[in-house]
């Protein structure tokens, strides 16, 4: 039953309540909440951690005019069941659903777009100063975790807002000790010393009276206190140091005292930092005692797991974890690197196993990269395991200190491609194209599981700047060997030789185009390499075939299907060529077979693309 929740259909709903009513509402949300997530999965201890935090920021300003920017967002569900979208929470993450995060064309309560994180507290500097020069007087307000709060971005966002004393901006760090897994590095110990601000208030209220009955009692606290804030505050100015009013520790669920320290913040027109401490998975004993393994669920985990279940194939996430451990007996100078993402990328054995080697820089995948240059140029032979969608914001990284000093460093990219239910914030549709272009750079994309271990070791060996690209999931379920063998570097394969039509295949699109290769008769090339190519293939197909086709899991746009036809031109070779890939828009979230189905590049949709393209020739 949630009789207070079935009133509200908009926070003006939620602003017509008294206070006291809002513990309730809280509880009521929390249930709607894990209703919902039943049918939908998605992202869960963290939406759970911030129930009180949404009611109170909803019932104490005046959304949506003031502006609520959510730092990575996949904390926003309970922001959109508040926000008139309670009736579609279900669809969450589903293909023609609602988006995973917030999203500006799906509601005005949206205020930025994310997917990503460290961005909000820049993103809301920019709302404030837009207000500011347009003379509204409305509130920015930043929720950032303590997670995000190590990409370098919020630093530099600090930075800038600080110094600008008119921003009426409030940066709400929502400190819980946890990203997707504890926290790492001196940020977070840094805010677990700000107990200590918690303690002075306990000393101060509850001691005056206590020393007053002493004699000189009073004088000598005063004594004490001046000693200890030399001692202790400079440690614990960090963001008054950076122009921020602190203020803090406030206990995230307790509602009632949030919206009385809220509302003395909201006429606060100086740049303000409301510190507040949460517990991820709040209200869920499984979530709160385990975080990490509840960051996100699958629809129907409120329902026992079935006895019978088929032997699974394994991901290229588990295929990678097993290929770093062997490769790290082999080689001692092999290290792991991970920007927060040790579960995610199949570090977790790594780690276990080799705790010296291991090394999760936090949220700050520019760090990842420039770190692991540095530890290249020390002799050693980093591996950063990173996202396609993290590894666009450490591009420059790259470039200038890996790329132009040629340094042996391995990407290990999970999640290339279409990822599903994350949507485009998360798809992996560029990195072919952004890293192709780069010199020194070696790019291989494995077609199956066993592909992937020996393009792993090969690239790992190449003592050159080298990138894996493999994606989501299981692979076709091929035996994997377990040794560390290489193949020549730029050499492509035949798997099926045809007659008139060569598919040029990249990664996951092999068995695509296999598939669809045995309806029209076609030869299928695992090209293995998008950089270098295999001229000599290519050259040797367009002397022997009438059409060629390139298909890969990557925006058409300067992929592997424009690198082809780069060769073909130096070549001076004119042929019909169709390169299929994923199209200049921005892809929807869903299931990703549904996905690749509406982007044509199933195998069904393949063979009519090629049919169509083959007709259109021979009908001109």
């Amino acid at each position: 039953m949630t009789p207070l929740l079935d009133t509200i259909t908009t926070p003006q709903d939620l602003r017509r309540l008294s206070v006291n009513q809002l513990p309730q509402v809280c509880r009521e949300l929390r249930q709607e909440f894990l209703r919902g997530i039943a049918k939908s999965g998605g992202h869960f201890a963290s939406n759970l951690g911030v129930i009180e935090l949404t009611v109170a920021l909803h019932f104490v300003f005046d959304t949506p005019n003031d502006h609520l920017l959510w730092d990575v967002g996949h904390q926003a569900y309970a922001h959109k069941i508040l926000t008139g979208r309670r009736g579609e929470i279900h669809t969450i993450r589903q293909k023609g659903g609602l988006a995973p995060f917030p999203k500006r064309d799906e509601s005005a309560f949206d205020a930025f777009g994310v997917g990503h994180s460290s961005t909000s507290i820049g993103a809301a500097l920019g709302f404030a100063v837009a207000d500011r020069l347009s003379g509204k007087n409305h509130k920015a307000i930043a929720i950032i975790g303590d997670g995000a709060m190590t990409g370098g971005q919020a630093f530099e966002a600090l930075n800038n807002a600080g110094d600008l004393k008119d921003a009426n901006l409030l940066v709400i760090l929502n400190d819980n000790e946890m990203s997707i897994s504890e926290n790492v590095g001196a940020l977070p110990k840094y805010l677990a010393q700000n107990a200590v601000q918690d303690l002075k208030g306990f000393i101060k209220e509850t001691g005056r009276h206590f020393l007053e009955n002493l004699p000189g009692g009073l004088d000598a606290a005063r004594q004490m206190r001046s000693t200890l804030k030399e001692i202790v505050e400079p440690s614990l100015s960090l963001f008054d140091n950076f122009g921020f009013k602190y203020t803090g520790i406030i206990d995230g669920h307790d509602v009632i005292k949030l919206v009385e320290v809220l509302q003395q913040l909201k006429y606060k027109k100086s740049p303000q930092l409301l510190h507040i401490r949460t517990k991820k998975g709040k209200g869920f004993a499984s979530a709160e005692s385990n975080p990490t393994q509840y960051h996100a669920v699958n629809k129907g985990f409120d329902k026992p797991a079935s006895n019978i279940q088929a032997a699974p194939k394994p991901t290229y996430t588990q295929v990678f974890s097993q290929w770093l451990c062997d490769m790290a007996v082999s080689d001692k100078r092999l290290i792991g690197i991970t920007p927060a993402m040790c579960e995610g990328s199949g570090l977790v054995e790594f780690a276990r196993r080799y705790p010296q080697r291991y090394f999760d820089v936090g949220i700050a995948e520019q760090h990842a990269v420039t770190f692991a240059a540095g530890l290249a140029c020390g002799g050693l032979k980093p591996v950063v395991a990173i996202y396609s969608t993290f590894l666009q914001r450490a591009y420059d990284q790259w470039i200038h200190d890996v790329a132009l000093q040629n340094l042996p460093v391995l990407l290990a990219i999970d999640r290339a491609g279409i990822v599903g239910a994350d949507g485009a914030t998360h798809a992996g549709a560029y990195d072919l194209s952004f890293l192709r272009c780069i010199p020194n750079t070696i790019i291989a994309a494995p077609s199956d599981e066993n592909e992937c271990r020996l393009l792993l070791t090969t690239c790992f060996y190449s003592n050159k700047p080298a990138a894996v690209r493999y994606p989501r999931g299981c692979g076709t379920g091929v035996e994997i060997s377990g040794s560390l063998n290489t193949v020549e570097i730029g050499k492509g394969v035949v798997r099926r030789q045809g007659e008139k039509i060569a598919i040029f295949a990249f990664g996951s699109m092999v068995e695509t185009a296999l598939t669809a290769a045995e309806n029209i008769n076609a030869t299928v090339a695992d090209m293995r390499f998008v950089k270098p190519l295999d001229i000599d293939l290519i050259e040797d197909l367009a002397a022997t075939h009438d059409y060629l086709i390139t298909i890969e899991e990557n925006s058409e746009k300067g992929g592997a299907g424009g690198a082809v036809l780069e060769v073909l031109s130096d070549l001076r070779i004119v042929k019909p060529l169709l390169i299929l890939g994923i199209p200049d828009i921005v892809t929807e979230h869903g299931d990703a077979k549904l996905i690749l189905q509406d982007l044509g590049l199933d195998a069904d949709s393949v063979v009519k693309r090629i049919k169509a393209f083959v007709g259109d020739f021979q009908e001109a």
